[in-house]
């Protein structure tokens, strides 16, 4: 029996120094193999400090309740085949129960209030909204690293090149609707009959448009994704771009091309924002400034399309008196085909994989992000490299309170519903643009974006009209002026422009297939006299007389008129409607032509501000540009002629165009992902209010004084180049 007993122990003993043993052995393995990971991780690019933290919770968490199983067995076995006599026993190798988890010894084996244990996580309704801030602060920035890494090893290639194109047929759209509003607006305000008092309203409810649109769709593309929101934003752009050709009434084509313009204002903060998320560190200043070249190719195309096509009336069909469609609609609708084009192509493109990783789409983004690797490393000619990225870290996300909708309610009510929702979305992302660490660079760009806007814009509308100012006195200086004529029993059958004649006499005159452009008859007398298709331009008679005379097919109406007596003269099939004529109109083609001239000159500042952006810096260029544009608007005191003032306008667009780069790169660097598109989309709604105020402005001034003008341009764009050297240097920024 006793020989039994100690059988029994010596067996429990050799047991727990076997099982001490390989708990050694087992310790001197995990140390070699930690060792081993981090020598491997200090030779190659690893993302594993990049995993999710909540993978890592539960992975511990595992691995301790697995141990704890082991202690309890160790435990169990040991009481079983040992006694309180137990020879041997070592209280330095014993281990209390939970040891292996992690959890520290307590005398009472409880945990105090407000305490938790080491090594479990806490929960996120046991932290203050500080510190849930700063934990989401540090994943936003542990992600910017990874991401930064990630766009490396996908390299830059036939992805980003083909991204590079789509969007740039959409800020092509965006620079077509700005010259747009000029060279339709002559046409469109002659053919509609607008009175002076509705002139000039067309350029600003576009422009208007364009703010609300820039801000509605930038801030909606941080919710529901850039492609997403681009795609919406173009079609409505196209469509009302297309319908507006159509439209017969001045009110509905205002409102067609204002709608226009709100769907195209979401074109520049979508697409710089979208592209800057594909690009790597060292791409993105020198790609983004060559995305910007799609604007000045948009002007180009249509200023090009309007020299080909709207001086030509004979472009043009008619159904009766009421619907008249001319040269200047067939250029709209030619105008539009860049934006359909935009929005076929964009169909073939992938979501941002940033804004995946922002929205916690993690799935989505990393098949975005090896699409982007395999396209290029496929055009590289080695399709066999593989995408080594198995995990990328995401931010988390605080929780907010969201109203539940019935599930019965009516569909519309669910419709109103979503887009108050929506709006509040982006109302609150808005405010968060205010709040630090961005609100000082909010402010700073906001001021940047409007001082260059209406100095540009007001010296766009500026320099075109005092050119067309300096043409009408050239114009006015070559008229000739008849006095005291009389013409009897003469056909008149060709053209008269621009003459004055005074206490004329006409007696049995015909008028018949004639013109007259810019003439006046002032105190003249039409006795017996025959009019038929006779069209008039600027041509009016004053404290005339017509008697025993007979109108056929003629436009000449009470407007044509002023203060003169018809006795026994009778009208018949006249005109309807302004009439417009293009034939030999040589100010039409001068106009498009200076403005091809003004758009071409950016090609050299463009290529210069990609070739430099990374190399001088981004505030280096755009506080350059600026100070060098408002120094170059004092030249203007020399500009008395045309040749003058359109090569005034070119070293001014040249000049420019560097700091339009430039601050286009810099406000999609500065904002983080979840504010990039709103924080874009409001910089970019000052731009378009400039716009309105400099058109409005400026446009008041032609012909009244120089001064103003030049000096209003000066220093707006003098000081905002100041307030841009204050911004941060994003040159070594990673994309939060």
């Amino acid at each position: 029996m006793d020989e039994t007993h100690n059988n029994r122990i010596s067996l429990a003993k050799g047991a727990k120094d076997i099982a001490k043993v390989a708990k050694r052995q087992a310790a001197k393995n995990v140390g070699k193999a930690v060792d081993r990971a981090s020598d491997e991780y200090s030779s190659h690019r690893s993302y594993n400090r990049f995993q999710n933290e909540d993978e890592e919770e539960s992975n511990h968490n595992a691995y301790g309740q697995q141990d704890g199983r082991y202690a309890d067995n160790a435990d169990n076995d040991e009481a079983e085949a040992s006694s309180d006599d137990t020879e041997g026993h070592d209280d330095e190798d014993e281990i209390y129960e939970g040891e292996y988890q992690g959890v520290p010894a307590n005398n009472d084996g409880k945990l105090r209030e407000g305490q938790v244990a080491l090594g479990q996580p806490v929960s996120d309704s046991q932290k203050s909204n500080k510190e849930l801030e700063n934990e989401r602060q540090t994943d936003e920035e542990e992600l910017a690293q990874q991401y930064e890494l990630i766009m490396q090893e996908c390299g830059h290639g036939r992805f980003q090149w083909q991204l590079f194109f789509v969007l740039g047929l959409a800020l092509m759209s965006d620079g077509v609707e700005v010259f747009v509003v000029g060279f339709v607006l002559p046409s469109a305000e002659t053919d509609m009959c607008v009175p002076n008092s509705g002139a000039g309203w067309l350029g600003s409810v576009v422009y208007l448009g364009m703010m609300f649109g820039a801000f509605f769709w930038g801030g909606l593309s941080d919710k529901v994704g850039r492609k997403q929101c681009l795609l919406i934003s173009l079609s409505v752009n196209g469509f009302f771009a297309f319908l507006s050709s159509f439209v017969q009434g001045y009110s509905m084509f205002l409102v067609c091309r204002m709608v226009s313009g709100f769907g195209i204002g979401g074109a520049v903060p979508i697409v710089f924002s979208y592209f800057a998320e594909v690009l790597a560190r060292e791409k993105r200043g020198e790609h983004l400034s060559w995305l910007c070249m799609f604007w000045m190719i948009g002007g180009i195309y249509a200023s090009a399309m309007a020299w080909a096509i709207i001086p030509h009336y004979g472009w043009s069909f008619s159904m009766g008196s009421a619907y008249q469609f001319h040269s200047w609609r067939v250029f709209v609708v030619v105008c539009a085909l860049p934006c359909v084009s935009a929005v076929v192509a964009l169909t073939f493109m992938p979501e941002s994989p940033r804004f995946f990783l922002e929205m916690g789409k993690h799935d989505e983004a990393w098949m975005v992000l090896k699409h982007i690797h395999d396209t290029n490393m496929r055009a590289r000619g080695e399709p066999e490299r593989v995408f080594t990225v198995n995990r990328i870290k995401i931010p988390k996300h605080p929780g907010e309170l969201v109203e539940m909708q019935d599930e019965s309610a009516n569909p519309a009510l669910k419709v109103l519903f979503k887009i108050k929702a929506e709006l509040r979305g982006i109302w609150l992302t808005f405010m968060r643009c205010f709040d630090y660490p961005v609100k000082d660079n909010t402010i700073k760009l906001a001021v940047v974006w409007f001082t260059l806007s209406f100095g540009y814009y007001g010296l766009s509308v500026w320099f075109p009209d005092v050119i067309k100012h300096l043409q009408a006195d050239e114009y006015a200086s070559r008229v000739k002026i008849h006095n005291n004529e009389r013409i009897e029993d003469f056909t008149f059958n060709f053209t008269l422009e621009n003459q004055i004649h005074r206490n004329g006499m006409f007696v049995n005159d015909r008028f018949i297939s004639m013109k007259f452009k810019a003439v006046t008859f002032i105190d003249s007398s039409f006795l017996n006299c025959y009019f038929e298709d006779v069209s008039s331009v600027g041509s009016f008679f004053k404290n005339c007389t017509f008697e025993d005379s007979f109108f056929y097919n003629t436009d000449i109406d009470d407007t044509k008129l002023t203060n003169s007596r018809v006795i026994k003269s009778s009208f018949h099939n006249n005109k309807t409607g302004c009439q417009m004529t293009f034939d030999d109109d040589y100010s039409a083609y001068w106009v498009y032509f200076v403005n091809f001239l003004g758009t071409l000159a950016v090609l050299p500042g463009n290529i210069v501000s990609a070739l430099l952006m990374d190399k001088i810096g981004r505030l280096s260029m755009l506080g350059g540009s600026m100070v060098l544009s408002g120094i170059s608007c004092f030249f203007l005191w020399f500009g008395t002629s045309e040749s003058m003032m359109i090569f005034m306008l070119c070293l001014y667009n040249g000049l420019s165009i560097s700091a339009w780069n430039s601050l286009d790169v810099v406000t999609a660097e500065l904002y983080p992902t979840d504010r990039r598109g709103t924080g874009f989309g409001f910089c970019n709604a000052m731009c378009k209010l400039a716009a309105v105020m400099g058109n409005l402005i400026f446009g008041s001034l032609v012909g009244i004084t120089k001064a103003i003008p030049i000096l209003m341009a000066s220093s707006v764009l003098v000081g905002g180049g100041l307030v841009g050297l204050r911004l941060p240097d994003t040159r070594a920024n990673v994309l939060m």
